[in-house]
């Protein structure tokens, strides 16, 4: 049976690479510690499990949900920015419930982009920033974040005309896998640059609540004009460790939001309403989860870092996020120094390379392992590099 060219044309989705290599060597008997996935080992905070508990027993939340989302979740997601960024949004009109935020994301492309259109995707970066504008029949370009640039795109080093050609471009601060941020003023210098040339931006926010030492990280849409041109896509998975209730949401341009709701409306029938009035009250009390869970992803970030620091790894802080961004060592590649670590310390890292070809030279370390079993996998890499 022959498939369609457009699932042809998709490349391996890399965790699942990752995952069937995990699974061969858990079947020969090794003892793997898998530091490759961003799944937050910690459990959901229990006064949402509760809350969770109370709603499923409504018989009102067992029918078809709105496909936009339930007014009181997009309410508390405009509140909830108001507070956190200072960002006025009209909870009608300028937010939209996702199915998680990955599933927004992929389906993004679909409402701008039309077959052969330009789109830019920060590279490394995210998958589904291609895959979706693959999908969608778009031209997918690299957005190079290089490190002699802290990992942010130049995009003087674009020419003008080309810039004009550009559909669409996708940018995600703290960014996932490097973990570096951005700031208001290189927000303010992207919606500039939009409004000037015409692309639309979607910027990828999910992790800006993990950040550690007094950083907060900002909105694309504290910019002035920023709505005018761009959507932003958060979720509940990371920063109230939902990973696994599929809850997400965008918020900003009206149009977009609209497109984006007008698609969905057509694909999907929205989100188990039970679970967007745990949605709300997550909404409510972030900072009671933030208060829990980032001192243990700061001891965490600490130990992976001074312990590569220890084996002579040139090797910054991360602000943000649950990642470390690792150069390899000279004569390796990103492949072969996971495949190196794996064989010799029987841990998991992710190769940068799988995030684009911007990511060769690096590798991805997860910080959402137990602590002790963190600490067992650092000891390990040790012994396998400094031994």
């Amino acid at each position: 049976m022959d498939v369609a060219q457009r699932v042809k044309n998709l490349p391996p989705y890399l965790f699942a690479e990752i995952e069937r290599k995990i699974v061969k060597a858990r079947e020969e008997g090794k003892d793997i510690i898998d530091l490759g996935i961003g799944d937050p080992d910690l459990p959901t905070p229990d006064f949402l499990v509760e809350r969770m508990c109370r709603e499923v027993q409504n018989p009102e939340n067992h029918r078809y949900p709105s496909y936009r989302g339930l007014g009181a979740f997009r309410e508390a997601v405009a509140l909830w920015y108001k507070k956190r960024f200072g960002v006025d949004l009209d909870p009608e009109k300028e937010v939209v419930a996702l199915i998680g935020s990955k599933e927004g994301i992929a389906h993004f492309p679909w409402c701008v982009v039309d077959p052969g259109d330009l789109v830019l995707a920060s590279d490394p970066g995210y998958p589904v920033y291609k895959i979706g504008t693959m999908l969608a029949g778009g031209i997918p370009l690299p957005l190079p974040l290089l490190p002699q640039n802290d990992f942010l795109p130049d995009f003087s080093s674009f020419p003008g005309d080309f810039l004009e050609r550009v559909k669409l471009v996708f940018l995600n601060y703290p960014n996932n896998p490097t973990s570096r941020t951005a700031t208001i003023a290189f927000f303010r210098e992207i919606v500039q640059l939009a409004h000037r040339f015409g692309f639309i931006l979607a910027h990828d926010l999910a992790y800006s609540e993990i950040s550690f030492d007094g950083y907060r990280a900002p909105s694309i849409l504290e910019v002035e004009g920023a709505k005018e041109v761009a959507i932003e896509f958060h979720s509940l998975s990371k920063m109230c460790n939902m990973t696994g209730w599929r809850i997400g949401f965008a918020v900003g341009n009206a149009e977009l939001i609209g497109a984006l709701g007008r698609i969905k409306t057509n694909i999907d029938s929205g989100i188990f309403n039970a679970i967007q009035w745990v949605g709300v009250e997550a909404l409510k009390r972030v900072e009671e989860v933030l208060e829990k869970i980032l001192p243990v992803y700061t001891k965490r970030r600490n130990l992976v870092v001074e312990t590569f620091q220890r084996l002579g790894f040139d090797l910054p802080y991360p602000k943000a996020t649950f990642y470390v961004w690792i150069p390899v060592p000279s004569g390796f590649t990103s492949m072969s120094f996971a495949e190196y670590i794996l064989d010799r310390a029987q841990v998991v890292v992710t190769p940068g390379v799988g995030f684009g070809k911007y990511g060769e030279g690096f590798v991805r370390v997860s910080l959402t392992t137990p602590s002790e079993r963190l600490q067992e996998a650092m000891e390990r890499i040790e012994h396998a590099l400094g031994g």
